[in-house]
């Protein structure tokens, strides 16, 4: 008789779930299409700039692990993310040597030393790209036309350029629909923003593939759904609302769900598992809260965008959510007993 050995132990009990490598894998796998249509409509300056932060963030992983004396965690996909994403929310024209300093800043500074996978406060890719924003405003700001007919041969010259030089650039270049409207008052159609027929960072524009990449991901239960849902709703409420009362001074809905990074960021940035709240209660008022401030800077701020300083803000906040959201304990109360 087949004999079956029964462990007992505490909740949490784990019936099913996959593994990091597993997880992260797929992440991966999502994000590729709209990396390909990044590609596609900005031809090889983009492909270099994503492999060279892909790369570049496996390969300081690797170094920092081995001069920190622990294993190499680079198998675990987490550091390609990083490097992946940090390259999809970068200009296609963007320098390399700069995108390098930004893998290092995502890696060392935004993961590295808190502790590495699962440890960290902020998304990293968002802090790479925060340090690239504050130390080359000009270069991260200058957009790159997009479906040029010599793109598959040519090279943007600035993004050859030498490290601490300044970057000389191309006579063709083109505002994205964000600072169009933003300092020009310049609407972009609907269609054009959802099919990616416009200008702005690498993985930002295939609009399409980001939906799908995330609804892959809430398929494959590797996703919270709820975060990247809430961000829309508010959006959309929020700017809806400041639209109807003035529809001259401000953007459609659709205009701001469709345009900058607010895809790329509330799926596949916002949904990070370590710097998100775990309740269900407060995976939605930290999807709102990232929504608000979203169309709050873009509306009122100074810049056009404001999808990467919205969610490392509620980065800041999250655990202060679950704090605050904390669930009950079966006969129990959340009041805090006076001592």
């Amino acid at each position: 008789m087949r004999k079956i050995t029964l462990n007992i132990t505490t909740s949490p009990h784990v019936v099913k779930g996959a593994s990091t490598n597993t997880i992260m894998k797929n992440v991966v796998y999502a994000l590729l299409p709209a990396a390909a249509f990044g590609v596609y409509s900005f031809g090889i300056s983009a492909l270099l700039v994503l492999l060279t932060t892909t790369i570049s963030a496996v390969a300081i992983e690797h170094f920092l692990c081995k001069i920190s004396k622990k294993a190499t965690t680079i198998s675990d996909y987490s550091a390609a993310i990083t490097g992946l994403l940090l390259g999809m929310c970068l200009p296609p024209n963007f320098p390399l040597w700069m995108a390098f300093m930004g893998s290092a800043i995502s890696i060392g500074l935004g993961k590295f030393i808190f502790g590495g996978l699962g440890y960290n406060v902020f998304n990293p890719a968002l802090v790479g790209r925060a340090f690239l924003q504050a130390t080359f405003p000009v270069a991260i700001t200058t957009w790159y036309q997009a479906f040029g007919p010599d793109r598959f041969y040519h090279i943007s010259s600035s993004v050859l350029a030498l490290p601490f030089m300044q970057p000389t650039v191309d006579a063709v270049s083109g505002a994205t629909p964000l600072s169009a409207f933003k300092f020009d008052q310049v609407d972009t159609q609907t269609y054009d923003l959802a099919m990616g027929f416009i200008n702005g960072s690498i993985g930002e524009t295939g609009t399409i593939f980001l939906l799908l990449g995330g609804l892959y991901l809430a398929w494959k239960q590797m996703l919270n759904w709820r975060i990247p849902v809430s961000i829309f709703i508010t959006v959309f409420i929020f700017s809806g609302t400041a639209y109807l009362i003035n529809d001259t001074a401000f953007p459609s809905p659709f205009f701001t769900l469709f345009s900058g990074g607010l895809m790329l960021g509330a799926i596949f940035m916002a949904t990070d598992m370590v710097a998100s709240p775990i309740t269900s209660t407060g995976v939605w008022l930290y999807g709102a809260i990232i929504g608000i401030l979203v169309v709050t800077i873009r509306l009122w701020g100074g810049l056009p965008e404001g999808v990467m300083y919205a969610i490392l803000l509620a980065n800041a906040i999250s655990p202060h959510i679950d704090n605050m959201i904390r669930l009950r304990v079966y006969g129990t109360t959340n009041k805090i007993k006076p001592s």
